[in-house]
C-alpha cells in the first residue's frame, strides 16, 4: 500500500469520525478530536525546533559565526528563570523586553491599519476634479474609491457614531439617524457572519469532496467501508448506552 492510499484511508477514517459527532458526542468523535490535537501540537513542537533552534539559531552560529544570535537566545533562557523559584526574577527582564518591543511594532501598525485607514476611507472627496470640464461624479459601486461609496460611507460612520451618543435622546430626525446606524451595523455584522460561515462551508465541501475522490477503486474504496464500519460502530455504541444508561446520581 503506497503513501497516497494509506492517506486516503486515514483521512477518510479521521472525517467520518469527526462526523459522528453529528449523531452525538461519542468515542469515535472524542478518538478523533486527541488524535487532531496531539498531532498538532507535536507538528508544531517539531516544525518550531526545525525552523527556529536548528535553522534560525545553531546553523548561523555554528556554520556562519553569528555570535549576536547569542543575545536573543539570552533572552529566551532567561524567560525559563521563571521555573527556578530562587532566580524567577529574571525572568521579569525578559518579558519587559518582549512585551515592549511587541508593543512597539504592533502599535504603529495596528494605529496605522485600524484607525487612520479608517479614517482615511471617511473623508475620501464627495466629488471628483476632472481638469478643466469641473467636477464629476462616480457611482460605480465596484469601485472603493467612487463618490457614492464615499458618501455611503460617510453617512454609515455618522449613523453608527450618533446611535451611540447617548447624551441626547434619539427621538425626532436624531431617532431616523440612530435608526439607519443600526441598519448599517446590521448590514455589517450580518456581512461578516456571512463570510464566516462561507468559510465552514468551503471547508465541508473540501471534506466531502474528498470522500468522493476516495470512493473510487484505486484508493480500495475507503470511504465505502469506513462509512460501513462506522455506522456499525454507531449502531453498537447506541445499543450499549441503551443496554446500560448511564448513573445521573
Amino acid at each position: 500500500m503506497d503513501a497516497m492510499v494509506l492517506g486516503a484511508w486515514v483521512a477518510t477514517g479521521l472525517t467520518l469520525l469527526i462526523f459522528s459527532f453529528l449523531y452525538k458526542d461519542t468515542p469515535l468523535f472524542k478518538l478523533a478530536e486527541h488524535l487532531y490535537v496531539g498531532v498538532s501540537v507535536g507538528y508544531t513542537i517539531v516544525k518550531t525546533y526545525d525552523t527556529v533552534i536548528v535553522h534560525l539559531i545553531v546553523k548561523p552560529i555554528v556554520e556562519h559565526g553569528e555570535i549576536t544570535l547569542l543575545i536573543p537566545v539570552a533572552i529566551g533562557m532567561l524567560m525559563l528563570a521563571r521555573y527556578v523559584p530562587k532566580v524567577a526574577w529574571l525572568s521579569r527582564y525578559a518579558f519587559a523586553f518582549i512585551v515592549g518591543m511587541g508593543a512597539g511594532l504592533a502599535i504603529p501598525r495596528t494605529i496605522s491599519s485600524f484607525i487612520l485607514k479608517q479614517v482615511e476611507d471617511t473623508i475620501r472627496p464627495l466629488l471628483s476634479l476632472a481638469g478643466p470640464d469641473g467636477v464629476t461624479f462616480s457611482m460605480n459601486l465596484l469601485n472603493p474609491a467612487s463618490n457614492l461609496n464615499a458618501i455611503i460611507i460617510l453617512l454609515g460612520v455618522g449613523s453608527v457614531l450618533f446611535y451611540f451618543f447617548f447624551s441626547i435622546e434619539h427621538r425626532g430626525m436624531g431617532k431616523a439617524v440612530a435608526r439607519t446606524g443600526i441598519l448599517f451595523l446590521m448590514i455589517s455584522f450580518g456581512a461578516a457572519f456571512g463570510y464566516t460561515v462561507m468559510a465552514r462551508m468551503s471547508l465541508l465541501i473540501g471534506r466531502l469532496s474528498d470522500l468522493i475522490e476516495f470512493s473510487d477503486a484505486s484508493y480500495g474504496r475507503p470511504t465505502l467501508w469506513l462509512l460501513i464500519l462506522t455506522v456499525g460502530a454507531l449502531f453498537l455504541l447506541g445499543r450499549r448506552d441503551r443496554a446500560h444508561p448511564p448513573d445521573n446520581q
